[in-house]
């Protein structure tokens, strides 16, 4: 593969996007980068709602960012996207997707025809009539998948493919670093966190929670009556603190520790239930990524609620910077940028 691929992370506020170059490489390099603002109601948790709209703010991102490729993998990872445990018999992947439709009506919220399906192994074992898989059913609502595509479609864009968000960032942040063991992945985004339990590197487990970094700063807005944009403010120069001088940081103070706490209990519990439903295995760490990552204090509350070591990521850990990319502007906004650097790298997988 030579041509350079672009991720490129739909969110319900912005558009942000990553060109990679050599993706094949162990070291592939980040060529550009950029992001712009989506005009409200354009797209919901990562899910186009107006395809016009967006495909006009692609093409102006496009036009800001310099971007020379017109290639681009796309995400999902919203609530219109399930994921499930299943076991199949052993067969090829292809005879596997095959059968889906007549094994997993009873596990879908929509009519299989209004869904598509995928299948990933993670095991193998043996059944009562012979050798099966264990894996992963992935389901996405059709309507929502093109959506995002035919906006890309109207921008000029050649969409490669469509990625789920959680097994984008599993390649970025575990399997490329080489992390070894149970690792689990927890991805805090704008309206819609993940985490994902990986075994050396391959997917076990994966819950998506429609809740993410603006439940914080709504939480904020509806205390304090202040704006959106005095909110965010707020919570990243607040954070967890507990040192309270005023009675507006009492307000700021008691908004974010109910959202977070909220929040926290949902990671809580989700990991607690692999560990639960999987007696055989240890979670050793928790890798923590996404925006809403950066709230002060935040790693050392969920380590606390958890007992597990929390460990930040670094999605470029494992990429090459081009000459002409600011390294320092793009480290500055790591945790903006990781979706798209991950869907772009998972090009080549």
């Amino acid at each position: 593969m030579t041509k350079n691929i672009v991720g490129v992370d739909i969110g319900s506020r912005s558009l942000r996007a990553v060109e990679v170059a050599d993706v094949d490489k162990p070291r592939p390099t980040v060529v550009r980068f950029s992001e712009m603002a989506l005009s409200d109601g354009a797209a919901s948790r990562g899910e186009v709602l107006e395809p016009q709209t967006v495909a006009s703010a692609l093409k102006q991102l496009w036009s800001a960012g310099g971007f020379k490729s017109k290639n681009v993998v796309l995400g999902m990872g919203n609530q219109r996207v399930l994921a499930r445990d299943l076991t199949v018999a052993k067969a090829s992947r292809e005879r596997i997707r095959e059968s889906l439709p007549f094994q997993v009506q009873d596990m879908l919220p929509v009519p299989v025809a209004d869904a598509l399906l995928d299948f990933y192994p993670y095991k193998e074992s043996e059944g009562e009539n012979g050798p099966v898989l264990n894996g992963l059913l992935i389901a996405a609502v059709k309507d929502a998948v093109l959506g995002n595509v035919r906006a890309s479609k109207l921008a000029g864009l050649s969409t490669m493919g469509v990625d789920l968000i959680p097994f984008a960032n599993t390649r970025l942040l575990i399997n490329r670093p080489g992390l070894t063991g149970t690792v689990a992945l927890i991805e805090i985004g704008h309206s819609t966190s993940s985490v994902i339990v990986a075994t050396d590197g391959v997917p076990q487990f994966v819950r998506i929670i429609p809740s993410g970094g603006d439940d914080v700063t709504q939480a904020i807005v509806a205390k304090r009556g202040v704006s959106v944009e005095e909110a965010v403010a707020v919570k990243r120069q607040r954070g967890l603190s507990t040192v309270i001088t005023n009675a507006e940081e009492q307000a700021s103070s008691a908004a974010i520790f109910e959202s977070v706490n909220e929040l926290l209990g949902s990671f809580r519990n989700t990991v607690q239930y692999f560990v639960n439903t999987r007696p055989t295995e240890t979670v050793s760490q928790i890798v923590l990524a996404g925006g809403g990552a950066l709230l002060p204090g935040l790693p050392d509350a969920l380590s606390e609620v958890t007992r597990l070591p929390v460990v930040v990521a670094d999605p470029f850990a494992t990429v090459a910077f081009g000459k002409n990319v600011d390294e320092a502007a793009l480290r500055g906004r790591a945790s903006d940028m990781t979706v798209a650097l991950g869907l772009a790298l998972g090009s080549a997988a």
